[in-house]
């Protein structure tokens, strides 16, 4: 038996884009070499554009446990500097703190009810692509003996040190800063140092030390997320990498003692109360790396095993979700024989630059908070900056992931529409008498035509291209961002128009958009 796709690894990257496929049509079979799912504390949550995106496949609320959609955050970090976006206009970062461990399970459930065959204890350990081209070899290691399957595809989606990325020859150039350490932990910390009013710290000696933020000090970083009262996290970060023991078990102590030194005071804090998992991690060094190709033949990467990067600002599960999504349905397409030729060719042309966008932001923030008066003038200059709503918005895009404009095979010029390429707007029509939106219509993962022209006269030509989604109606917000919208299964605009009474160019557009990326109309 010859499987349509194999992913190599269970974390959330490869738990999305098992689901991404199946409602694609696509049975995947995802290998894990964990036996059981990880309690270990990693993510602390979302951050960026995936928290709308998956929104629109029905699972914020999962997440949440809040039946309202996703709202914008009023304030964010960016490089241990307050970006304020009160007065940002479409304020586009989102974020939802929910642990790693929960999304996983989330994922992890909506694969099961998808139909996703997931092997816990079965880890992959070689391949080999055939002569052809049509197949590749994979073999795993498991609890009852070593097999070897074939798949028309296989996706790494096992991390950083990926096996996936090695064994398919695919390079991971960049750079590894030893200069380092951080340390994070959660601790119980006595009520009186608890601020009542903002939820942070109000340390003797100090002052305040704000919530889920970082503060920089001349010695390092400090941050205090209570994401629960009875277990907060703590963390620190310092300069001095080298000063770490690498080999030794990460302390309590440690920690004190390294708030010691960034603060210059005390923090009393204790072991965490309740049931765990609790975190007690140590981190020496910042890894920003980024696959020279995301694909050799049929086999693919997804996530950390295409990029890696710091951690400020959140940004690994934004972009690694998103990767999953953007290449689902093009290799769904591409295993079922419906993608037009080079579609799958475009998952590396949009999705790498995003990592490369990635990876200069978070150097740019662990610049802003390195050590030394230069820094501390650069800082200075970046907080005049960033207090302007237009330069905030600009960050804020950036971090979310929402400056992104892949190219639809159009000419970009005076009269193309400037949402084409872009992530697409929410957007409500009414249809037979009620309201429809577009994070409804978005939930099953097929391409849309939304129709608000005159008797809707686009939505018969979308008809014709199999599996394409064409939903006319009257618009039902004012104004709206156009009157017809051409949106792929990853939510952005293939081809828009603004024109209530479509002639014979908008008709011909759409037609190319369709062609372009979804094939002839049958």
């Amino acid at each position: 038996m010859t499987h349509d796709v194999v992913i190599a690894g269970a974390g959330p990257n490869g738990l999305m884009l098992a689901c991404e496929l199946s409602l694609a049509g696509v049975r995947p079979v995802v290998l894990e070499r964990e036996p059981e799912p990880g309690v270990k504390h990693r993510a602390n949550g979302l951050v960026g554009q995936v928290v709308p995106m998956l929104h629109r496949r029905g699972l914020h609320e999962r997440l949440s446990g809040s039946p309202q959609p996703p709202s914008p955050a009023p304030a964010f970090m960016f490089g241990a500097l307050t970006l304020d976006l009160h007065a940002v206009e479409d304020n586009p970062l989102y974020g939802l703190p929910v642990p790693q461990t929960r999304i996983e399970e989330v994922l992890a459930e909506r694969a099961a009810e998808l139909g996703v065959e997931v092997r816990r204890g079965h880890e992959l350990t070689g391949l080999a692509q055939d002569a052809g081209g049509g197949t590749v070899a994979v073999d795993i290691a498991a609890p009852e003996g070593a097999y070897r399957v074939c798949a028309h595809y296989l996706v790494g989606a096992d991390g950083g040190r990926s096996l996936v990325r090695k064994l398919a020859g695919i390079g991971f150039p960049g750079v590894t800063a030893d200069n380092g350490v951080s340390r994070t932990a959660h601790v119980c910390v006595p009520d009186h140092l608890r601020d009542p009013h903002t939820g942070g710290l109000d340390v003797p000696g100090y002052g305040p030390v704000p919530p889920f933020s970082h503060q920089r000090t001349d010695r390092g970083l400090i941050s205090f997320a209570p994401f629960s009262a009875e277990t907060p996290l703590l963390s620190t970060a310092e300069w001095d990498g080298a000063a770490a023991d690498r080999d030794a078990p990460m302390t309590l102590d440690e920690l004190r003692a390294s708030v010691r030194r960034v603060l210059g005071t005390d923090v009393p804090f204790t072991e965490p109360r309740g049931p765990g998992p609790h975190m007690l991690r140590r981190v020496v060094g910042t890894n920003t790396r980024l696959a020279d190709r995301y694909r050799a033949g049929r086999v693919l990467l997804v996530g950390d095993a295409a990029h890696v990067h710091s951690a400020l600002g959140g940004p690994g599960l934004n972009l690694g979700l998103q990767d999953a999504v953007n290449l689902g349905w093009k290799l769904a397409a591409e295993v079922s024989g419906r993608a037009v030729p080079g579609l799958l060719d475009t998952y590396e042309s949009e999705r790498r630059p995003a990592a490369e966008r990635v990876n200069m932001q978070t150097r740019a923030q662990s610049v802003l908070t390195g050590p030394g008066g230069d820094v501390t003038a650069l800082r200075e200059l970046f907080a005049e900056l960033l207090a302007e709503p237009g330069n905030a918005r600009h960050i804020a895009r950036t971090m979310a992931g929402a400056d992104l404009r892949y190219d639809m095979g159009g000419h970009r010029g005076t009269g193309e529409h400037p949402l084409i390429g872009r992530w697409a707007p929410d957007l409500c029509l009414r249809v037979g008498g009620r309201r429809v939106r577009l994070d409804e219509l978005a939930r099953d993962a097929r391409p849309l035509l939304l129709d608000t022209t005159e008797g809707g006269t686009l939505a018969a030509e979308a008809r014709r291209h199999g599996g394409v989604r064409a939903v006319a109606g009257s618009p039902a917000q004012t104004p709206a961002p156009a009157a017809a919208l051409l949106i792929r299964p990853d939510c952005y605009v293939a081809w828009a128009s603004a024109e209530a009474r479509p002639g014979r160019a908008e008709r011909e557009g759409l037609r190319a958009a369709l062609e372009r990326w979804f094939g002839p109309a049958a």
